[in-house]
């Protein structure tokens, strides 16, 4: 008896495992896109994640490739989107940072790279 529990208890610890797994705020796409090339300068970049994101402790970094800071420094968060605006910087490449706290409040960070002009 107490096997056939243990065997009907393995598929419910392991949904409960991968749902823990989840509960991480990952980036799920950007614009610009992630490794694109644009032609100009964008206004602004905009980041969509697959929590709900909490604004005070959420944040973007936006650096030309002269490593010069081009973001305005204020960002913005509704919900699981997070965007920025930026000022002009030129061509290159251009890297964006970004680190979140989601409303489960796990953070999470990262980084990708896009290219204007050239």
């Amino acid at each position: 008896m107490q096997r056939s529990t243990l065997a009907g208890m393995i598929p419910l610890l392991l949904v409960l495992a991968t749902g823990q797994a989840s509960a991480h705020a990952m980036l799920d796409h950007a614009e610009p896109r992630v490794g694109n090339k644009v032609a100009a300068a964008p206004r602004q970049v905009t980041l969509w994640f697959t929590q709900k994101l909490e604004p005070a402790f959420s944040t973007i970094t936006v650096t030309n490739a002269a490593g010069q800071r081009v973001d305005t420094g204020k960002t913005r968060v509704s919900g699981s989107q997070m965007s920025v605006s930026l000022r002009a910087g030129g061509t290159g490449t251009y890297h964006v940072n970004w680190h979140v706290l989601s409303v489960d409040t796990h953070t999470t960070e990262g980084n990708f790279t896009f290219q204007v002009g050239q």
